[in-house]
């Protein structure tokens, strides 16, 4: 039952690696769920993806081979190739999520103590709160002013600009801190971002606070209200990266979910004409519960595969519910990898390894299963044999010893149409952490994996 490492079936390495510098120069780019949504769809409409509002528009009928893409607020994407089979004999889904955890900036943020300009987050997402300071980060986001005008933010990420962070005490004055819990030992209250020190000319009040809001009025044109509307984000900041002397891994921030993410974005792009409708549904919000307009939760997708089935002649409310319920769905979601540092949470028989290929979890969720979808056995012996039939590696997993706690993804909710749906994704280690590792070799056998998904099931 022991896995092979997937190195073992290239001699040549070079399309491995290839795949995945254009996967590190994305994940350098897109740090925030706009940004991927933004470069995704130039990308689909640079392989001929057309803007499904437009196509409505137009009056123009769907046929097979067509491909179309819809984009939910600018974090949300749906993109469809209309395949030679009915939509209501079931689609073929990519589901993956393009948020991660972060530090967001309050509405009302910037202040200054002490002389110091700094400015108040929210953590977003389940982190380690001790693993963000003393990190330079970058912020990257919108702002969005009263007259409708929408401001992109990046700063931080050439090296020519400024980077930001989060102070932590000293070792020397730390001994209480050092009893604390590890929960406790960074408050959420205490991750604030430290951003200047320079009081600005003739101002007496907040001089250093004044000094920002020159720069950001003479930069952006932002106001200190315009935060007001305002969607920024605290990342890390730098590029992803080869790691390890052999350069078999990437370290980069936002693995989960883009890891799975843009192997589905890519598998999609490599398809022609399908048999069976093919989609990839890249959602928001899934940290934390995929609520929201832009998450999972919402109707985005029921809806825009209505607007499909309509625009393709084949719409009735009752086709929409076969469509739904005789679909399949790869849930594209990161797994965690066995660590040798920590092997004391994990059952080793049934953990997933870096190198072994993508990651099959039947189920995730926390304690007796609680919160999860549990695929069903027919499904997974389909997979298994499309997957070992185009020689692509694979292993299955759970997340970590029995009660040692647990997960979850956008799995249940699309079981919640009667559909088929498994996790399927790529294994991480330090998950959720400012920087996190993934194989070069996993996240190229994801692609092919759900290459084969699209095409063979």
């Amino acid at each position: 039952m022991k896995t092979e490492n997937a190195w073992k079936k290239y001699q040549d390495k070079k399309e491995v690696f290839d795949f995945c510098e254009e996967y590190k120069n994305f994940m350098s780019c897109c740090k925030t769920e706009r940004e991927c949504v933004s470069r995704m769809v130039d990308l689909a409409v640079k392989a001929g993806y057309e803007n499904l509002e437009e196509v409505i528009a137009s009056g123009k009928e769907l046929k097979p081979g067509d491909k179309v893409y819809a984009n939910n607020m600018g974090k949300t994407l749906a993109m469809y190739i209309i395949g030679e089979e009915p939509m209501e004999k079931g689609m073929r889904i990519l589901g993956a999520h393009v948020d991660s955890p972060r530090l967001d900036l309050k509405q009302n943020p910037l202040y200054e103590d002490t002389e110091l300009a700094l400015l108040d987050t929210h953590y977003y997402g389940g982190v380690k709160k001790y693993q963000w300071v003393t990190l330079p980060m970058a912020l990257h986001g919108v702002v969005v002013k009263k007259n409708g005008e929408i401001v992109q933010v990046s700063i931080g990420e050439k090296a020519e600009e400024p980077v930001v962070g989060i102070s932590d005490l000293l070792i020397h004055l730390s001994g209480k801190q050092m009893q604390k819990n590890a929960s406790e030992v960074v408050e959420g209250e205490n991750l604030n971002v430290l951003i200047g020190s320079i009081p600005l000319e003739d101002q007496e009040e907040e001089p250093v606070k004044a000094q920002i809001l020159q720069i950001l009025k003479e930069s952006y044109g932002i106001e200190e209200e315009d935060f007001l509307s305002a969607e920024l984000e605290v990342v890390p900041a730098g590029a992803a990266r080869d790691y390890g002397l052999d350069k078999s891994m990437v370290m980069a921030y936002g693995h989960d979910d883009r890891v799975c993410a843009y192997p589905s974005f890519m598998a999609m792009l490599a398809q022609d004409k399908v048999k069976y409708t093919s989609v990839c549904l890249l959602v928001d919000k899934e940290e934390i519960g995929s609520v929201g307009a832009t998450g999972m939760e919402s109707r985005f997708f029921e809806n825009t595969t209505a607007e499909v089935m309509n625009a393709a002649g084949q719409y009735s409310e009752l086709s929409l519910r076969r469509a739904l319920k005789n679909s399949m769905m790869l849930s594209s979601d990161v797994s965690a990898a066995f660590d040798p540092n920590y092997p004391e949470v994990m059952e080793k028989k049934n953990s997933a390894y870096l190198g072994h290929g993508i990651t099959f979890n039947k189920y995730t969720g926390s304690r007796g299963k609680s919160g999860s979808n549990d695929a069903n056995p027919e499904y997974i012996a389909k997979l298994r044999k499309v997957m070992e039939e185009n020689h692509v590696a694979f292993q299955t997993a759970e997340l970590g010893k029995v009660d040692q706690g647990g997960g979850g993804t956008i799995a249940y909710i699309l079981a919640n149409y009667d559909m088929e749906v498994i996790d399927c994704g790529v294994a991480v280690l330090n998950m959720h952490a400012p920087w996190e590792i993934a194989s070069k070799v996993d996240i190229y056998e994801a692609y092919r994996g759900y290459c084969v998904f699209l095409k063979e099931m």
